[in-house]
């Protein structure tokens, strides 16, 4: 699903999830003090956990994906250290988190 070697970062608060790919990317620069520009993927979830936005950039332009889960929640990993706005994942982390998996390996 996603290109091998992918840097994946996911934010540890939750967003609005009427927010689109300006204002994301602003939350990309602004908290994860990356560029949303970076071929990285930036993962937002919403604050019932039940839906989640993927920012990212295939070199054309800007992608948003967004996945809404018909039952239970999306897990999300705990930062490595307290207050830290952003959690790097491995890719198949992702891809469980993403698919809805109740437990996915972190790193």
């Amino acid at each position: 699903m996603i290109p091998q070697g992918v840097e994946i970062f996911i934010a540890t608060e939750p967003v609005d999830m009427r927010f689109g790919f300006e204002r994301l990317g602003g939350l990309v620069r602004e908290r994860m003090q990356r560029e949303p520009r970076s071929r990285a993927l930036f993962v937002f979830f919403g604050r019932r956990r039940q839906t989640v936005k993927v920012l990212s950039w295939d070199g054309t332009g800007t992608v948003l994906w967004y996945k809404r889960l018909d039952q239970g929640l999306f897990e999300i990993p705990s930062p490595d250290r307290v207050g830290a706005a952003v959690v790097k994942v491995s890719e198949a982390a992702f891809e469980a988190i993403f698919a809805g998996l109740a437990r996915s390996p972190l790193h």
